[in-house]
């Protein structure tokens, strides 16, 4: 297959103007081909969206531990542009985790293709707990880490922990040797963590969301990984979580390479209004609202998508090749998925996503095949 007269954002996010090549579910070739091929002139082209950071979305959840709501799952995030992601789960036993684990190392996706394993928890602090079923929050484990990454087949990418709610030096050394370690759902202050990204912390879970802030006189886990260049930084932006203004003045500092786009959604997201359940627990979304809420009001999660959120950026004022890398090849190089997703680039998965002028969606293919 041959796309031609394409408008594209290249692997170094300039805009470039040629011809692609796919060939089994591969890019093979950019530039000026002499071959005939589809025409996109007039549409806009990006890479596959990347979300690292979903429970659910149109009625599933990766919770559920069942291969239906992983399908339900995959073929929504493709309709809206999202081609790779990373099923989250919730703070629960361990029994459940190993079969949340096994059902997803054995999924064959039929849309948005799995990238890997998200774990938000359950090694977190009760005080942080947020959405979190504290029942299950425990300190971290090793084995409990280690049975887990082997029934998964190996694909955990991404782990949250509170380092201060346990003696977490040693562990943080020894899971981010498996996969990246997340802070979040933590109480510390700048001084634990800062301890935690010596270790081998690289990663803040929905930056902003509960953690310790940032304030004149103490920097907490916020501050911290705001200044710390070694941690890459997750923001839900769909304008409830966190407002545009500090959207912005995070992008500013965190820059084009270490900001990174989630959704954390829920089940709920694409549905309306209505009751639904995450974790175990009850969560409401109600009418214009712009996420689901537990009975005492808490905020449990989002109902919105990537493609959503980069549109919203654009519109806070984010600029176009800062929003494009924190929704593509910034969640990919976080999970150290970036040599075969994240970009247009010869050599990787035909993950394209086709946009008119206003940026909604025509086309996605998901490695060259469409949607």
């Amino acid at each position: 297959m041959i796309f031609k007269n394409c408008t594209f954002y290249n692997e170094l996010f300039e805009k470039e103007f040629g011809d692609i090549e796919i060939e089994n579910g591969m890019i093979k070739q950019i530039g000026i081909l002499a071959k005939e091929g589809k025409d996109m002139s007039g549409l806009l082209l990006i890479p596959g969206l990347v979300d690292i950071h979903i429970h659910g979305c149109g009625g599933g959840d990766a919770s559920d531990a069942s291969e239906e709501s992983l399908d339900i799952m995959s073929k929504e995030l493709a309709r809206h542009g999202i081609t790779s992601f990373c099923p989250t789960t919730m703070t629960l036993s361990q029994k459940r985790l190993i079969e949340i684990m096994s059902v997803i190392a054995q999924y064959k996706s039929y849309g948005a293709k799995i990238a890997g394993i998200n774990l938000e928890g359950p090694y977190i602090a009760m005080s942080k707990k947020g959405a979190q079923n504290g029942n299950y929050i425990r300190k971290g484990s090793i084995d409990e880490f280690n049975e887990l990454y082997s029934v998964s087949n190996e694909k955990i990418k991404l782990i949250t922990v509170a380092p201060e709610a346990f003696e977490s030096d040693e562990f943080i050394k020894y899971a981010s040797k498996k996969c990246t370690v997340s802070i979040g759902h933590s109480s510390a202050n700048a001084e634990e963590c800062k301890t935690a990204v010596d270790c081998g912390i690289k990663h803040a879970t929905h930056l902003f969301n509960a953690m310790t802030p940032m304030t004149h006189r103490e920097a907490g886990v916020v501050g911290t990984a705001l200044d710390d260049e070694r941690v890459m930084c997750e923001l839900i932006c769909d304008g409830g979580h966190i407002c545009p203004a500090v959207l912005r003045n995070a992008f500013d500092i965190l820059g084009e390479n270490r900001a990174i786009v989630v959704s954390d959604s829920m089940r709920g997201a694409g549905l309306g209004e209505g009751e639904f359940e995450l974790g175990g627990q009850q969560v409401f979304v109600k009418e214009n609202g712009g996420y689901a809420v537990l009975s005492d009001g808490t905020i449990a999660a989002s109902i919105t998508n990537i493609h959503t959120e980069f549109k919203n950026l654009i519109r806070f004022g984010i600029d176009f090749k800062t929003a494009l890398k924190s929704c593509t090849i910034n969640p990919a190089r976080a999970i150290k998925e970036d040599n075969k997703i994240g970009s247009i680039q010869t050599g990787k998965c035909a993950d394209l996503v086709f946009l008119d002028e206003n940026l909604n969606i025509k086309e996605v293919y998901i490695n060259g095949i469409l949607a």
